[in-house]
C-alpha cells in the first residue's frame, strides 16, 4: 500500500510540477519596442536661378544691340531692328513704239525686265500703263493704238509672272503729247506707254 501512495505521491508531484512548469511557459507577449519616426527631412532650399545677364537695348524696339543691325535707331523685330523702309518704286522709263504699231520693240524687252523685277519687290502695289500716240492719224485710230500699246506692254508684264489684276490699262490717244508733234523727233517720243506706280 506504501507503493501505491508512493506512486500517487510522485504522480500527484509530477501533475503539480506540469501545471507549474505549462502555466510559466504561457507565451508571453513580446514586449514590442516603439516605433522609431524618422523627424520629416528638413526642406530643401531652392538654390536661386542664376541671374540673366543684362542684355542692351538702346533703342528700346525689342531687338537686342548684338542682333540689332541699327542699334541706335528704332525699329522692327522683322527688319532686324532697322526701321520699315517704304518702298520707293523706281521710275519706269517709257517704252516705246514704232509709228502705227502696237509691237513692241526688242529694244523694250531689257527695260519691261527692269520693271517685272522691280514689280516684283512690292508685290502689293499696283501700277497704271497708260498708251500714248503721236498726231498722226485720226482721233479714233490714235486712242485705239494707245490702248494697243498699253496692252501689248501688259502682255510682257504678265507673261513675266506679274499678277494681271496689279495692272490697269489706260489710252490717251495724242492728247498727252510729251513732245512737238511737229517734228519726227518729238513724235517718237509721244509714241510711249508710260508706266505709273499707283501706291
Amino acid at each position: 500500500m506504501s507503493t501505491f501512495r508512493s506512486k500517487i505521491s510522485t504522480m500527484l508531484a509530477i501533475l503539480a510540477v506540469s501545471t507549474f512548469l505549462m502555466t510559466s511557459c504561457k507565451s508571453k507577449k513580446l514586449a514590442t519596442q516603439p516605433e522609431v519616426v524618422a523627424p520629416p527631412p528638413a526642406p530643401v532650399e531652392k538654390a536661386p536661378e542664376p541671374a540673366k545677364p543684362v542684355v542692351k537695348d538702346t533703342d528700346n524696339d525689342g531687338v537686342p544691340d548684338d542682333q540689332d543691325k541699327c542699334p541706335d535707331v528704332k525699329g522692327t523685330v522683322a527688319n532686324n531692328g532697322c526701321p520699315e523702309e517704304a518702298p520707293k518704286p523706281m521710275k519706269f522709263k517709257n517704252i516705246q513704239f514704232e509709228f502705227n504699231s502696237s509691237v513692241l520693240k526688242t529694244e523694250s524687252y531689257d527695260v519691261l525686265e527692269k520693271v517685272a523685277a522691280e514689280m516684283r519687290k512690292y508685290p502689293t502695289w499696283k501700277y497704271e500703263l497708260d498708251g500714248n500716240a503721236s498726231a498722226e492719224g485720226t482721233e479714233k485710230r490714235n486712242m485705239m493704238l494707245s490702248v494697243d500699246r498699253a496692252n501689248s506692254v501688259k502682255a510682257y508684264l504678265v507673261n513675266s509672272g506679274i499678277d494681271a489684276a496689279r495692272l490697269t490699262v489706260k489710252g490717251f490717244g495724242e492728247s498727252r503729247p510729251i513732245a512737238d508733234n511737229t517734228t519726227e523727233a518729238g513724235r517718237i517720243l509721244n509714241r510711249r506707254v508710260e508706266i505709273t506706280p499707283l501706291n
